[in-house]
């Protein structure tokens, strides 16, 4: 079952694309989105629209992570295709989408975001259209106080 609102962030680890091990704390705010492949018209979309706002989201401090369950050496390509400068989670055995309840059942995480702050699950999208989603999740962490532009 897919984490909701108000759940406790999964411990998870898991290599980016470049083989470094990566485990992210969850206290401060960060998103991460499950996506089903790399370099697929739909992922491609959504990678690069969290690419292009990738310095909105660092001035508002918080962290984007991408996971599906390619591996390493599909992350690096997709990351040096398109000049990604954010993680890729390589979860080819679908460890971390277990752990926030993401569905593989296809061999492919569904497309979900969550967005973490505090140790928690703070919101869920499903169902997510690649277009435009990057700027909708910052738009509403902004919104709602879990993240801010200001000075």
């Amino acid at each position: 079952m897919t984490l909701t609102a108000g759940d406790a962030a999964p411990d998870v680890s898991a290599p980016n694309q470049n083989g470094e091990v990566v485990a992210p704390a969850f206290d401060e705010p960060t998103v991460v989105y499950f996506y089903p492949r790399d370099d697929t018209p739909g992922c491609t979309v959504e990678a690069n629209q969290f690419e292009q706002e990738r310095e909105s989201y660092r001035e508002a401090g918080v962290t984007v992570y991408g996971v599906s369950t390619d591996d390493v050496d599909s992350h690096r390509a997709f990351a040096d295709q398109e000049s990604l400068d954010f993680d890729l989670l390589a979860d080819p055995d679908g460890e971390v989408a277990d752990a926030f309840g993401v569905d593989t059942e296809s061999g492919a995480a569904a497309r979900t975001t969550f967005v973490v702050a505090d140790g928690e699950i703070q919101r869920v999208y499903t169902g997510v259209d690649p277009d435009g989603h990057a700027r909708t999740v910052l738009g509403d962490a902004l919104d709602a106080g879990l993240a801010s532009l200001d000075d």
